[in-house]
């Protein structure tokens, strides 16, 4: 595989573990995790729980953390980092989510443990695709939790989604303004990219570029990556063409719409009997072809 970039792909299976998946650089993690609660929470350690996995082979494209985090006021919670696949996303989340809460409960003496949860997050890097159901939404940073309807009140915030759309940062350098949008910058752009940025010149950041150097990755790693970056060609390919798929399928279905009303207006001004050929197909914006189709298809009811 060719090689034009200095700098591994962060959105890979390979580039993602790389970066964020050793204790060595849990440091990186720990900074970018806590870049994303915005203040809401200080995360002060973070450990690599031993269920730790990769995705299922029925789902190549997904790599998962399972971490114990302890925060700065010594409060522990737990936090499942995902990089996802867009098929049945918001259902997906909520089952791992669920599953996070299940999997604390004693196997007896639930009654002594009355169920004392931890809290659960569940993080999700979105690469290449869209929110579901997200609308014309621009927001690059989806931060959701449970609330009532009506109000918007926060009802239970110790289950919480944050979904980080790549798609939907579109700033340069020049625009960054906090270190939050540094870490969507490089998510999102350090494989284009052949030098630290000026504005990411932080220890930090720093560290994370000198790790990602596809230079410095031995012959078994570059295999490693080379694999691991076809795969996400691939699995964009299929995604794209499921995509155009839809469309199409979409296209038809507004298409066979259309004609059906214009079918309809067509047979009411032939059985008014008042107009000729080539009004009916003005007043409906048909052919007059068409208006002979439905004209045809009158007399066979006849």
């Amino acid at each position: 595989m060719n090689r034009t970039t200095t700098y591994i792909d962060p959105t890979t299976d390979f580039g993602f573990k790389r970066i964020f998946g050793t204790d060595a650089n849990k440091d990186l993690l720990k900074a970018f995790l806590n870049e994303l609660f915005r203040g809401r929470k200080t995360i002060a350690d973070l450990y690599y729980n031993k269920n730790e996995h990769v995705g299922d082979t029925e789902e190549i494209g997904t790599v998962i953390f399972d971490l114990t985090c302890t925060a700065d006021n010594g409060e522990q919670f737990i936090i499942e980092v995902q990089r996802s696949s867009q098929i049945n996303l918001k259902k997906r989340m909520l089952y791992y989510g669920s599953k996070l809460i299940s999997d604390q409960a004693p196997k007896g003496g639930r009654k002594d443990w009355n169920y004392d949860i931890s809290e659960v997050y569940v993080i999700v890097l979105m690469d290449g695709f869209k929110m579901p159901d997200g609308g014309k939404s621009n927001d690059f940073l989806h931060d959701v939790c449970l609330c009532k309807r009506e109000t918007g009140e926060v009802f239970y915030g110790d289950l919480g989604f944050i979904y980080l759309e790549l798609i939907n940062f579109t700033k340069e350098e020049a625009d960054l303004q906090n270190d939050l949008e540094g870490w969507f910058y490089v998510l999102k752009n350090m494989s284009s990219l052949d030098k630290l940025p000026t504005y990411l010149r932080k220890p930090v950041f720093e560290k994370l570029f000198q790790i990602a150097e596809y230079g410095k990755l031995s012959k078994e790693e570059k295999e490693m990556y080379d694999v691991s970056l076809k795969r996400k060609w691939d699995a964009e390919a299929v995604r794209q063409y499921q995509v155009q798929q839809l469309e199409e399928a979409r296209q038809e279905a507004r298409q066979e719409g259309e004609e059906k009303k214009s079918y309809e207006v067509v047979e009411k001004l032939l059985t008014a009997g008042k107009f000729t050929i080539s009004e009916i197909a003005n007043f409906a914006t048909v052919s007059e072809d068409f208006v002979n189709k439905v004209r045809a298809s009158l007399s066979k009811k006849k």
